[in-house]
């Protein structure tokens, strides 16, 4: 489980797509010693298991399920990806409650700017519209952002001049595809409507 509250930016550093999975490489400033083989970490908001740690480097397995719901197979070599390591109980929840488990990816459909706030705008699969609500929780790559406006298959966020300097969100471009993850608690109240018509 994860927060949506990005840890560090890192870079990939080498991509192998084989046979409809993938191998990838991500450079990071993050304590790579720290982080034991085995463990989750959240690249694009992605829940992945780290395999192999190289210096400064760590890699993960994707698979077939993953690279279809995610943005992951579109990067490059140098492409920017927010990280974070799993939360620990003990911890506050400042962000909300993230999985790690993709729904969809969206794509960027404008950025414009109010004073100091970056205002992004996203189409969604319809999918995704209906379990969107304005005021509500959103994963964008992992980051954990609140709804200012949503139709059926298109919602908006105010990004803070923190959040955009700290996160892969100041390298994107309109047309550039986002893995989105909906709220865990909308998700389960939406199923549970649904079984009862």
């Amino acid at each position: 489980m994860f927060t949506g509250l990005i840890q560090d930016v890192g870079v990939m550093g080498a991509l192998r797509i084989d046979h409809g999975s993938a191998v990838l490489t991500v450079k990071t400033k993050l304590s790579v010693a720290s982080i034991p083989l085995g463990a989750s970490i959240a690249v694009n908001g992605a829940c992945l298991t780290v395999v192999k740690k190289i210096e400064g480097a760590f890699i993960v397995d994707v698979s077939p399920e993953t690279l279809r719901r995610t943005n992951l197979k579109q990067l490059d070599v140098g492409s920017l990806v927010n990280l974070e390591q799993p939360m620990r109980l003990e911890e506050r929840l400042g962000g909300h409650l993230v999985t790690g488990h993709v729904d969809g990816v969206g794509s960027v459909t404008a950025i414009t700017k109010e004073g100091d706030f970056t205002i992004f705008s996203f189409r969604v699969p319809a999918s995704l519209g209906g379990l969107l609500v304005s005021k509500g929780s959103v994963a964008v790559d992992g980051i954990s952002l609140t709804v200012n406006q949503c139709r059926a298959q298109s919602f908006s966020v105010a990004i803070i001049p923190f959040t955009l300097r700290r996160t892969n969100l100041r390298a994107r471009r309109v047309g550039d595809k986002v893995n989105v993850e909906t709220d865990l608690i909308g998700k389960y109240v939406h199923s549970f409507m649904r079984q009862r018509h």
